[in-house]
């Protein structure tokens, strides 16, 4: 099998250890995905988008291992990023049950988009013509856990980044794979988002206490690297909620917070624009989630119905 070079600007991500039997590659184009080595064989968490990077981490992986087989694939997300490079390794999928029906619905269409992020580069795009989607042959809906070669990894679903985000635990490396749970040094996508899932799954995360933890997107940290989006959602949450008790609308809280939060991280000039317009659809995001909540604590008064016919006059 051919495997090119990928273009400069988007070089192939380098695997390396986190932990005794456990790996990571960061700075891959869709996701960091991540690997349990056991005794019968390898856990993967995730997998690469790039087909030439999917090819790298499963040779890596085979010459760490000794050869050993690849047992699951633990995809944290239905997202493409966590889930195309599923088509490289030769093992059953585990995923949330929200996952799975999903992925379930991706047709040409879903395909032909990740094609299409790869239109300058034919390298890539060669490789991507015949995606197959590997559904998840296992599901669960709140917790699950392999046991296997001496070693235990859980899977917890927590939803916030979508209603299937899950993270996964391995407790004897002390090493958390948070998915995109975390996201580093970036604005986080929040169109599927729940603000306060995504908080209680951070906190989660900490009570944990890993030694490791592998962000969707970003540097390997500690338990720290929870901080920032922690941070930046409170933030939301309570300035939204301000914004509601002043009764200002949706698209009038999304406009007046979008510049606060802009700075939070380095943007370029060239994409601000692109990244404002994401910031006013999480805010607006948050503003719809708190609205009901703070109507059925008794924080707002309740909406008023529309009259479904006008007056005669």
């Amino acid at each position: 099998m051919s495997q090119s070079e990928v273009r400069e600007e988007h070089p192939i991500a380098e695997p390396f250890p986190i932990a005794p039997g456990v790996y990571a590659m960061r700075g891959t184009r869709g996701a960091n995905v991540g690997a349990v080595v056991t005794d019968e064989g390898i856990i993967l968490i995730d997998t690469p988008l790039i087909p030439q990077e999917a090819w790298k981490w499963r040779d890596f992986l085979q010459e760490v291992s000794g050869g050993k087989p690849f047992l699951y694939i633990i995809n944290t997300d239905h997202h493409r990023g966590h889930i195309v490079g599923n088509m490289w390794f030769d093992c059953p999928v585990i995923a949330h049950h929200i996952a799975w029906r999903y992925m379930r619905g991706y047709r040409d269409n879903f395909k032909q988009r990740v094609r299409q992020l790869f239109k300058k580069q034919p390298e890539i795009q060669a490789h991507l013509q015949d995606i197959r989607i590997i559904l998840p042959e296992i599901t669960f809906q709140e917790k699950f856990a392999v046991f296997k070669g001496g070693r235990q990894v859980r899977v917890i679903h927590v939803g916030g980044h979508t209603p299937a985000t899950s993270i996964v635990y391995v407790p004897d490396a002390k090493v958390v794979f948070a998915g995109d749970l975390i996201s580093l040094g970036e604005h986080p996508f929040m169109t599927q988002a729940t603000s306060k899932a995504w908080l209680d799954g951070l906190t989660l995360i900490r009570r944990l206490h890993p030694e490791v933890v592998v962000p969707g997107h970003g540097d390997v940290g500690g338990p720290e690297i929870t901080e920032p989006i922690s941070k930046y959602l409170r933030y939301i949450r309570s300035h939204v909620r301000s914004h509601l008790k002043a009764g200002h609308s949706k698209v009038d809280t999304a406009n007046a917070l979008a510049p606060e939060l802009l700075p939070w991280f380095g943007i370029p000039k060239y994409r601000r624009p692109k990244i404002t317009q994401q910031i006013k659809q999480g805010i607006g995001k948050v503003y719809v989630e708190l609205e009901q909540e703070m109507r059925q604590k008794g924080e707002l008064p309740p909406r008023e119905e529309k009259s479904a016919s006008k007056e005669e006059k």
